[in-house]
């Protein structure tokens, strides 16, 4: 049977790299001659399924990350970075960004990386020029955090295993998890959990006093939030060996970056603490991906789920691949998470406003399923609904955001969202990816032309949209 190639040579020079090593020695490792090595280092020569398992076996690590650290994120990421009106006047093919990738991955990924720091670190998702960005462009820290969570794909499989695990003994301990962790933090850790007024602890949600050993929370969280709590306290002490090793392989520029990736990876295995990888996803597979079950069923939010949802990428075991986002009122995002599914709709800072999830608000606590279609011709199934953070008392300002996870419509027949919708037949809204990059000529909805085209004027005419445009 012939083998399965890959080529990854940007990937395992890395491996190489980060393990001390000369070429010479990793190939006597691997049972390799050093030029053949040279070789799949120059991507000239595929990585072959059998090397691919010595490499796994000999270097312990997933072998999904040969893919997902691909330069520039990959072919679909460099190619939305191309989409930028800046070059609108190239035709540059697929395979031409195939064959660079192949050829000269390190100049890919430089070229990735100048244009996500020219462009505020969006990863050129957007088709927006940083001009048109104005401001919205992500902080940098931000987007640095935010670029390593995606070349992961939001799945970490290191702290889902370390996360099962934790979550087996804490199940044999005791069958409430908020018990079982408050039981461990006390026995293990000498750490009490204490649940404090509004008015003793203003500003704050959680607080470690490590004088009076104790964990403080506030009354204003909700059952599901202080377990979340109490399982991000335990992240902190029981999960630090391997959340170290993804930080200091993350090498980030400056402070501010590592530490949300920090703040991220500790939230990803309290989350898995209290859904656990395989139980999670025989759930979902068992309910249709319902989400107010799985709610019941693991006594976790709306957000904790919906967040879940998007990380379950295990070899062998793996589930839909949603996206996710947050936003406001304003439209503004405050979380993106494209997982695996590599959806455009999460790289943009613009939405379109024909999308359901800016409707939510006018429906607060409605789960609101939508079928739309892309320029491309691709559609995609979502569900959006508001949720509110337990940060407010009577009198105080509540804040409100809209949670949309997203799915390729191929994809979501299985869900018991979609039940009842043709996914392939039924009309779907047109929508774009913020005016700036959309070219739908007719949209009554148009605030703003397309970058990068030319504006025609007819004034004995009046079309749909309040712009016309040269559509070449």
């Amino acid at each position: 049977m012939s083998e399965q190639k890959l080529f990854a040579g940007h990937a395992v020079r890395r491996i190489r790299r980060a393990n001390g090593l000369t070429q010479a020695a990793m190939a006597e490792a691997l049972d390799v001659s050093p030029s053949y090595l040279n070789l799949i280092e120059r991507n000239q020569r595929p990585l072959t399924a059998t090397l691919l398992l010595k490499l796994a076996e000999r270097y312990d690590f997933d072998p999904r990350t040969l893919t997902g650290s691909t330069p520039g994120g990959g072919v679909e990421a460099i190619r939305r970075r191309l989409s930028d009106p800046m070059f609108a006047d190239l035709t540059i093919e697929r395979v031409q960004i195939e064959d660079w990738i192949a050829a000269s991955p390190d100049a890919a990924e430089a070229f990735a990386r100048a244009f996500d720091r020219l462009s505020g670190g969006s990863h050129g998702s957007s088709g927006e020029s940083s001009a048109a960005r104005g401001s919205t462009i992500e902080p940098e820290a931000i987007a640095s955090a935010r670029a390593e969570i995606e070349r992961w794909r939001n799945h970490f499989a290191d702290l889902d295993v370390a996360a099962e695990k934790l979550a087996d003994e804490l199940r044999l301990a005791n069958a409430d998890l908020y018990g079982a962790i408050t039981e461990r933090l006390r026995v293990k850790h000498q750490l009490s959990i204490r649940i404090l007024p509004f008015d003793v602890m203003p500003g704050h949600l959680r607080k470690l006093d490590l004088h009076a050993r104790q964990l403080q929370l506030s009354e204003l969280l909700d059952p599901a939030s202080r377990t979340f709590a109490a399982a991000f306290q335990l992240a902190l002490i029981e999960a630090k060996a391997e959340i170290d090793a993804l930080v200091a392989g993350a090498s980030f520029a400056e402070r501010a970056g590592e530490r949300l990736y920090r703040r991220h990876l500790t939230s990803y295995f309290a989350a898995a603490v209290m859904m656990p990888y395989a139980r999670f996803l025989r759930a979902c597979e068992a309910t249709g991906y319902d989400i107010v079950l799985l709610q019941r069923r693991f006594g976790a939010g709306f957000e904790q789920v919906a967040h879940r949802l998007t990380t379950l990428q295990r070899v062998g075991q793996r589930g839909l691949p949603f996206f996710m986002l947050r936003i406001d009122r304003a439209g503004q995002s405050s979380k993106r998470f494209a997982g695996a599914s590599a959806s455009p709709l999460v790289g943009t800072e613009r939405r379109c406003p024909l999308w359901q999830v800016h409707n939510v608000f006018a429906r607060p606590g409605s789960l609101l399923p939508h079928l739309v279609e892309l320029e491309d011709g691709d559609r995609w199934f979502t569900l959006s609904r508001t949720v509110h953070p337990q940060t407010a008392v009577s009198g105080s300002v509540e804040a409100e955001f809209a949670i949309c996870l997203g799915l390729d419509a191929k994809l979501a027949s299985p869900l018991a969202a979609a039940r009842g919708i043709d996914l392939n037949l039924a009309p779907a809204t047109p929508i774009g990816l913020g005016c700036p990059a959309c070219t739908r000529p007719e949209c009554p909805q148009r605030s703003a032309p397309p970058a990068g085209r030319v504006l025609v004027f007819n004034e004995r005419e009046r079309g749909l949209s309040p712009f016309s445009f040269d559509m070449e």
